[in-house]
């Protein structure tokens, strides 16, 4: 409410200034009130931005979104690029490869000591 009074007032042309000190509220939160209150802007650049990032299966990052990007007419610098997607929270992903960890040559050995160890008995 307090906020909303004031643009009232400065738009009668009385300093944020004055009507802050009028009203007992600091100058930077009202500015911080008017920041927060204030809608975000979506520009074609992050609209296309995601639908390439989707159309790569969430794959590609900054580099290959710029060239992608460029094919498409927009021009935009790789930076821009990396803000947009971390404003957004684009992360890419990708399928790791499967790796073997055990090469057996198709046989599997029972004897995991692999004759290395003997049974000692005692008497």
């Amino acid at each position: 409410m307090t906020r909303q009074l004031i643009v009232q007032l400065q738009k009668e042309a009385i300093p944020v200034k004055h009507s802050c000190r009028v009203l007992e509220v600091s100058r930077s939160g009202f500015y911080e009130a008017q920041r927060r209150s204030a809608k975000p802007v979506v520009c074609k650049a992050s609209v296309h931005l995601k639908a390439a990032f989707m159309a790569s299966h969430q794959s590609y990052g900054s580099r290959r979104l710029v060239t992608a990007l460029a094919n498409e007419g927009f021009q935009i610098g790789r930076y821009k690029v990396r803000s947009l997607m971390r404003k957004a929270a684009l992360k890419p992903v990708w399928k790791r490869k499967f790796v073997h960890t055990t090469d057996c040559g198709g046989q599997v050995n029972s004897d995991t000591t692999m004759g290395f160890f003997t049974a000692i008995s005692r008497s």
